[in-house]
């Protein structure tokens, strides 16, 4: 009984283990073929979690008929969704639209008798709630122009547009429609192949009526083109025309903004979202290359698609959620990757479709629970329920701390809510200063109200413990010990020294005669005084306020700094020196790394105060320390040049001379080094790879 007992006992833990190990490799199998990123707060791309897994693909339509086979598309450019669910597809090498189910199911045929080259298409609703099927199709009938024709839901062509018949519309320019969005009075925006007049708008009225072009590309002007223009004839020019960049693709949402996509890499803003008036409300901090593709979903994201297999996921904003995908180049074909991408479409399961020209195949990706999360929370704030979004938004941070879009959203949140502090928190998490500064200056608001007369009392009591502290030193001297204490040091000469760097930066003529003529000129003060300045850089540089901090959190090269200064300081002195040398300059190297060093009392001076300041201001005070730096650098200039005029005997003429070779003298230095540099590195690389030649050698005998 005990054998059997002990044996059950080990057949349990045997399975259990098994059960284990064979657990261990489906995890692992769902791992996905590429890598997903987001922007984080310094507008840089990072990975995070898997936004999209690739659930299946259809790469053949299943035949509905009994006896028919199953068939493959050909080069489709072109797919959507409908309210049903149904895949609309651009089947442009068979010339025909396919409609099949999510499953890939053919459900019917459009326009194969009719249709030359479909590449574009979209679903509209009609006023009886019919659908209405507009294709945009290229080269209709085999003509020079295009068409847009438009289907009913069982494919029956309801009507066709052709060509403008307008003079706005140019009489030269060709109409040959790629891809088209219709709004819900009936308007089509088309982007036309070669256009750069922007998107043509055409009205149902009249059987078509051009109401004229949309959201023109601004033409952008390089350098070169500037340089041609002004060299070059006007017939010259005339062959170098400047024309902007065509939209390669457009969508709508439920509110009728329209969204188009430029592919070419000239454009500044080539992801648009665009008012009635055609101004554009996004502003993104990381731009598509290659767009080929764009869509809209149900939560106000927007899904952009390049050329080169790669899917951007904004917000309503145009900050960049995810960004997945990557172009498959290998001869095995994977789930996931892309040959060549040519549209983007979700449905109102946030699932997404994506449409591979060179292979006719369509992937279907599924949101993970990490990205459902997410778009939950675009819900909420697209609605203004800041509240509910704290749930989901909570969630998604716990998953990911450094989930960037969350931490600011949820300092948004909490900021609509009126708890301060929090949102202060996560703004910082998020390294939105823009958020950071609301919240900071309603904290600020709150605590003036509070401690306003608390601070008003502590002044006039400082005032007043001030004056009577100094009649009482002037009729009795309460002080003087303390006068008599410091007397001591005040003669020394080194204190002197330390401290003559304020007369210096007061009275900068003085200043210069004194090190040059009354022995205020002496190293071991200079080294002194030059490390308070570097103290102060440091302490400013790492721990200064938030709003006016340029490094990242956590990050500090202290090291390197000094090392940076130090070498900047002697290197100027050197150079300017030696320039002042054969220049008849009077001065000696060490008067002028003294003179240097007390230039940039200014900053010592002023520079602590800026630091407090920083640290209690918002974004609407900020000119005040911009106003600061700029009298506090002019200070420092005015006072090296008046350095080097003074303690070398210049006049005004001369000083600007030698400022002049002192700046090309150092860039001669910098780029001399530079080449040094180079050669050394060779030349070590060189010995090094012979070094590794006899190990081999010697090894291999």
């Amino acid at each position: 009984m005990k054998k059997i007992y002990k044996r059950a006992i080990a057949f349990l833990f045997a399975v259990l283990f098994i059960s284990f190990e064979i657990m261990q490799p489906m995890v692992a199998q769902a791992k996905v073929p590429y890598r997903t990123y987001t922007q984080n707060g310094y507008g840089e791309l990072v990975e995070t979690q898997t936004a999209y897994t690739p659930y299946t693909t259809i790469t053949k339509i299943q035949s509905n008929i009994p006896g028919e086979d199953d068939f493959e598309l050909s080069k489709p450019e072109d797919l959507k969704i409908d309210s049903k669910g149904n895949i609309y597809i651009a089947d442009t090498g068979n010339s025909r639209i396919v409609v099949c189910d999510a499953n890939g199911t053919l459900i019917r045929i459009i326009g194969e008798e009719q249709l030359e080259s479909p590449t574009g298409l979209f679903i509209a609703e009609s006023d009886d709630g019919q659908q209405l099927i507009y294709v945009a199709d290229q080269e209709y009938e085999g003509k020079r122009e295009g068409a847009v024709l438009v289907y009913n839901e069982a494919g029956e062509l309801q009507q066709i547009y052709g060509k403008p018949d307008d003079i706005l519309y140019g009489k030269n320019t060709r109409f040959q429609p790629q891809k088209l969005v219709v709004d819900k009075g009936g308007n089509m925006y088309i982007s036309c192949k070669g256009n750069t007049n922007g998107v043509v708008q055409i009205s149902p009225k009249d059987g078509g009526t051009f109401l004229g072009y949309f959201a023109t590309n601004m033409a952008s002007v390089t350098f070169t083109q500037v340089f041609l223009n002004l060299v070059l004839s006007e017939e010259q020019k005339a062959k170098r025309s400047i024309t902007p960049s065509s939209v390669s693709n457009v969508a709508i949402d439920e509110k009728g903004l329209i969204y188009t996509i430029s592919s070419s890499s000239d454009v500044a803003d080539p992801v648009k979202k665009l008012n009635i008036a055609g101004g554009n409300l996004l502003v993104c901090d990381v731009y598509p290359s290659n767009g080929v593709a764009i869509s809209v979903g149900q939560h106000g994201n927007i899904f952009v698609g390049t050329s080169n297999g790669y899917v951007f996921e904004y917000t309503s904003e145009g900050s960049l959620l995810f960004l997945f995908g990557a172009k498959d180049s290998g001869s095995e074909y994977r789930i996931g990757l892309f040959q060549s991408l040519s549209a983007v479409e979700v449905d109102q399961n946030d699932n997404l479709y994506v449409l591979d020209t060179t292979v006719s195949t369509i992937h279907i990706f599924r949101p993970t629970e990490f990205t459902t999360l997410v778009h939950d929370s675009l819900d909420y704030f697209e609605e203004g329920m800041y509240e509910e979004s704290r749930e989901p938004l909570e969630q998604v941070i716990q998953m990911n701390g450094l989930f960037d879009y969350a931490n600011m959203a949820m300092g948004r949140a909490l900021f609509n809510e009126e708890e301060y502090s929090d949102s202060l928190d996560f703004y910082r998490l998020a390294k939105d200063k823009d958020g950071y500064s609301d919240a900071f200056w309603e904290i600020r608001n709150i605590w003036l109200n509070n401690y306003v007369m608390h601070m008003i009392i502590i002044i006039v009591a400082v005032v007043v413990v001030v004056k009577i502290l100094k009649k009482l030193d002037k009729k009795k001297g309460i002080f003087n010990p303390i006068r008599k204490l410091t007397a001591g040091l005040r003669q020394k000469m080194l204190f002197k020294q330390i401290f003559y760097g304020f007369k210096y930066m007061r009275h900068p003529f003085d200043g210069t005669y004194g090190v040059k003529r009354e022995g205020m000129c002496s190293y071991l003060a200079t080294v002194i005084v030059g490390v308070i300045g570097i103290l102060i850089f440091i302490i400013n540089k790492y721990f200064c306020g938030f709003l006016v901090k340029y490094v990242r959190d956590g990050r500090y090269n202290i090291p390197t700094d000094v090392i940076q200064i130090v070498v900047i300081m002697l290197f100027a002195a050197v150079v300017t020196y030696l320039i002042c040398t054969i220049n008849d300059g009077e001065a000696r190297f060490k008067e002028i790394l003294v003179g240097y060093v007390y230039s940039f009392m200014p900053y010592m001076v002023l520079q602590p105060f800026i630091y407090l300041a920083g640290m209690v201001i918002t974004y609407n005070e900020i000119f005040v320390i911009d106003f600061a730096n700029v009298i506090m650098f002019t200070w420092i200039v005015i006072l090296i040049f008046l350095t080097i005029k003074e303690l070398n005997n210049y006049s005004v003429k001369e000083t600007f001379k030698v400022i002049g070779l002192t700046i090309f003298a150092a860039f001669v230095f910098i780029l001399m080094a530079f080449v040094i540099y180079i050669l050394f590195a060779q030349i070590v690389e060189f010995f090094i790879s012979i070094g590794g030649e006899v190990v081999n050698r010697i090894g291999g005998q």
